[in-house]
């Protein structure tokens, strides 16, 4: 199947992220037709090719022009929450070569958010397509708080519209970060898998409390120690740690350092990542249950910075 790429630099994409990213104060249920007419919602004509949203509402685009470029809508909810999309309007006719798809997580530069490794769903599962005059009445999920509508709307007149919504995520695991200066506990919650915070920008990172992997509480185990930090812990066969670092996409990131062990102490050491991508990874083999904590702010200028991407 091929799948709409977007193509959209980075630093461009950054820039709307932080202008328009506001999280609204209070978030209702789902925000489907049978309740329009009781809970008032956020309306939005879209009009830019790239938007970036981050509220629950009714979103509208109506083509003017004949232009086949491909855009998109950027859907970001809160960390601890996912993005259900419902379409009650499409016309967007197949043989014209309109087309709209629904990702699951975030698509830069055909690189993708969560990534193929860290993601629970194949990668064909992650892409919905659609097309044509008929209403859709299949709710659209993400598995992380981010999700993309891409769309080809090459015929003046028409378009299509959908409702937003963000549902509670008890289990946060891959999570897009919008805020700069915030705290945030990455978790695998017992589960073989790989949980990131990716932001969209340079960033400090600094390790609050650590553990994972050697030395922390196993599954059948109630007793830990503390370990210390310990680096380098993927080199060393560890199949627990953290990743620290970041790159100019979404795919090839370079990492600075990867961590593991019992603290819980604050680290004296700060990353700053001079990248347009800063990751955290939590790399979980599923025989501990891991947690690390972060403080991510804004790069001090006079830091020296632990990896420069090249522009």
């Amino acid at each position: 199947m091929n799948h709409l790429l977007l193509i959209v630099a980075i630093p461009v994409l950054a820039t709307a992220f932080a202008a328009h990213v506001q999280y609204p104060r209070q978030t209702s249920s789902l925000l489907y037709p049978v309740q329009s007419k009781r809970i008032r919602t956020q309306e939005k004509i879209i009009t830019d090719c790239m938007t970036v949203w981050s509220e629950e509402g009714h979103l509208y685009y109506k083509s003017t022009t004949n232009d086949p470029t491909v855009c998109g809508i950027y859907i970001v909810a809160k960390p601890e929450q996912t993005v259900h999309v419902y379409f009650d309007y499409v016309d967007v006719p197949c043989n014209t070569g309109g087309l709209i798809a629904f990702v699951d997580g975030w698509e830069l530069n055909g690189q993708l958010f969560p990534n193929e490794q860290d993601h629970p769903k194949e990668m064909n599962d992650r892409f919905f397509e659609m097309c044509g005059t008929k209403k859709h009445k299949q709710i659209l999920k993400s598995s992380q708080n981010a999700a993309l509508i891409q769309y080809r709307v090459p015929r003046r007149g028409n378009g299509f519209s959908f409702y937003v919504s963000f549902i509670d995520n008890p289990t946060p695991c891959n999570i897009l970060l919008a805020d700069i200066a915030e705290v945030y506990t990455l978790r695998n919650y017992g589960k073989p898998v790989n949980c990131s915070l990716t932001m969209l920008y340079p960033a400090q990172v600094k390790i609050l409390a650590l553990g994972v992997g050697l030395g922390h509480e196993q599954k059948r185990t109630l007793t830990e120690r503390e370990t210390g930090t310990i680096h380098k812990c993927d080199k060393r066969g560890l199949p627990d740690f953290v990743q620290v670092g970041g790159g100019d996409g979404l795919a090839q990131l370079s990492m600075v350092d990867s961590i593991c062990g019992t603290n819980s102490e604050p680290e004296n050491a700060v990353e700053t990542i001079m990248c347009g991508v800063t990751t955290v990874r939590l790399v979980s083999s599923g025989q501990f249950h891991n947690a690390v904590t972060v403080a991510v702010t804004t790069p001090d200028v006079e830091a020296t910075p632990s990896l420069v991407c090249e522009p």
